[in-house]
């Protein structure tokens, strides 16, 4: 197998920080917006993405995470549970930006969007994601995308983040 690296961590933070001012100037502005990081990878992505909106606007955005494991539609007969969504503001009539860190199929983005809508009703959900590999099953498409890379199906995207894995780069394996 051969692995190459996409994106090494300056890359990383400068597409994280052109994310952030493409958030800020489609929203003009903080008001009413509210990150949502999707386990796990997404949750770090998520506060990285508030350090870089506090660092532009001096503003901290609110932030959360989102466990959709008992929304995914391959596993039948979860049982949903208060604690998916962890944030301490009400997400109703807000714009609830989730944070993720590849958009394969579309699966998990729409196990989040069933979660969120089970139990609030935001004003507005709009999806951010590091990568973009192509291959939707579902019509779902990424508002803020740090880097779309066309991928064969059997390739995989790999995201290390140091607060996870102890280094920051996304790799293709092919």
């Amino acid at each position: 197998m051969k692995q190459r690296t996409i994106l090494d961590e300056a890359q990383i933070s400068r597409s994280l920080t052109r994310m952030a001012h493409e958030v800020l100037e489609r929203n003009k502005g903080t008001e009413n917006i509210i990150l949502l990081g999707i386990k796990t990878r997404g949750e770090f992505l998520a506060d990285r993405l508030q350090d870089k909106i506090s660092q532009i606007e001096s503003v901290e955005v609110p932030t959360g995470t989102i466990d959709i494991s008992n929304y995914r539609d391959d596993k039948p007969g979860q049982t949903v549970n208060a604690e998916d969504i962890v944030i301490d503001t009400d997400l109703n009539d807000k714009h609830v930006v989730l944070v993720d860190d590849v958009l394969f199929t579309g699966r998990t983005i729409r196990a989040a969007m069933d979660a969120i809508l089970n139990s609030v009703r935001p004003s507005k959900i709009s999806l951010a994601v590091l990568i973009d590999r192509g291959h939707r099953e579902l019509p779902i498409r990424a508002d803020y995308v740090g880097k779309n890379i066309p991928t064969a199906k059997e390739e995989i995207i790999n995201v290390a983040l140091m607060e996870v894995d102890n280094e920051n780069a996304v790799t293709l394996t092919e």
